[in-house]
């Protein structure tokens, strides 16, 4: 007999450079710092939809397009994408994988991301800009889950493959990728220490 595995979910980790990204965050760190204090309708917006963290999402959602520091973040992510893009066997020899949002999250103590996915996105990501001991990572959603009609509790532990959730640690400097179409969310955080993080999607349309 055997016990194959099929549908393969497909997560990337990796740091973003080898080398000066501590420095590199810094820069980063700054510039999220100053689109905290100058973004009045990303404030406004954070107040109603996001407690205790501030996101430009719903404002300042094309950093890559106008901010020096985030330009250099998109020239270095875009390495990263072509190589994920390539382990999933996409076909993109006519249209090339583009970022086409990137955005700021502070999260402060006990913000939190909800569960959701990214729309009309092909790739989307994070990067740690600053992740202390206690930050919360980014917990995904086994895409089957609500077809699990029957099913008995797993074993505990159990290998990672047959998890229902799986956690990546958020670790500063980290890069992670993903599908746009599977579910994730970011615990509220325990810590008074904020976790700043930088996501974005690409499209090849």
């Amino acid at each position: 007999m055997s016990v194959r595995a099929y549908f393969a979910t497909r997560i990337y980790t990796a740091k973003l450079t080898r080398s000066n990204w501590r420095a590199f965050n810094q820069q980063l760190l700054r510039q999220c710092e100053q689109i905290r204090q100058d973004d009045r309708a990303g404030i406004k917006w954070s107040r109603a939809n996001y407690p205790s963290g501030f996101t430009s999402y719903g404002s300042m959602d094309k950093l890559h397009q106008w901010a020096p520091a985030f330009e250099k973040l998109e020239r270095r992510i875009r390495p990263h994408v072509r190589k994920f893009a390539d382990a999933l066997e996409f076909e993109h020899s006519e249209r090339q994988l583009a970022m086409t949002d990137c955005w700021v999250n502070i999260m402060g103590q006990h913000a939190v991301h909800g569960l959701h996915l990214h729309p009309h996105a092909t790739i989307s990501g994070t990067y740690y800009v600053r992740a202390g001991t206690n930050a919360p990572g980014l917990k995904f959603e086994d895409p089957r889950l609500d077809r699990y009609m029957a099913a008995p509790p797993r074993s505990t532990p159990c290998r990672v493959e047959n998890q229902t959730w799986v956690t990546i640690p958020a670790e500063a400097g980290q890069l992670v990728l993903f599908e746009s179409w599977l579910r994730h969310e970011v615990p509220a955080n325990p810590s008074r220490a904020e976790r700043v993080s930088i996501s974005f999607n690409y499209g090849w349309f």
